[in-house]
């Protein structure tokens, strides 16, 4: 049995909430979570209905490389999601394309995360993690082009929000390209622990939103 089928909330979310934070950044709230976004669909996940699935998507080898949920049980699946959709840090979610489920993304608020180190982050900023099932969409600009709406749609539903952040795996190439040819400034890498190295992209409300000498 892994240490978080045992309940111990350290194991939440990979052990990356900051629980103990400032007043203003709790008075931010949960993210804000669309429910449409182009030929897309949002939901949040099911811990009961879609911890199979999610075991299973993770152990696909180009979710395995880069992610660090291959070997979690459903067990383990319930526990994270039911803590995420019970507080106000992040909300995991599934993602369906023309009625098909395609991937998995977290919505979180970066003052509530551990990237809260590297770079200002205010209280409604929001971040975001991606995991395409399907590989058939990767390579294709579907996904890539799938964030940019959102951060669109995020910019547009929660008008206090000034930057949307993603930290893919610093060896995650392909990636970072998308993400630049979306708009996202590339604005380094940095060690977040000593097995994870991310490359931190944030895309600005407007370009004065994008911190610049991280």
């Amino acid at each position: 049995m892994d240490s978080a089928d045992t309940g111990s909330s350290d194991q939440y979310a990979i052990g990356r909430e900051i629980t103990d934070v400032p007043a203003e950044v709790a008075a931010a709230g949960p993210p804000v979570v669309p429910t449409t976004v182009g030929r897309f669909t949002v939901r949040p996940v099911d811990p009961a209905r879609d911890a199979a699935m999610l075991v299973s998507w993770f152990t696909r080898p180009h979710l395995a490389e880069t992610w660090e949920q291959q070997d979690w049980s459903a067990q383990r699946w319930q526990s994270d999601s039911g803590h995420r959709l019970s507080g106000d840090y992040s909300r995991p979610l599934i993602v369906s394309r023309d009625g098909t489920d395609v991937a998995y993304i977290e919505l979180y608020r970066p003052a509530r995360d551990e990237i809260a180190r590297l770079y200002p982050a205010d209280p409604h900023d929001m971040g975001l993690h991606v995991a395409t099932a399907d590989p058939e969409l990767i390579g294709r600009g579907v996904m890539s082009g799938f964030m940019a709406d959102l951060a669109g749609v995020l910019f547009d539903t929660e008008p206090r929000c000034r930057r949307v952040v993603l930290e893919p795996d610093a060896r995650n190439e392909r990636m970072r390209r998308a993400l630049l040819r979306r708009g996202w400034t590339d604005v380094g890498e940095f060690d977040v622990r000593p097995d994870r190295r991310i490359a931190l992209h944030i895309l600005g409300r407007t370009p004065e939103d994008v911190p610049q000498g991280l």
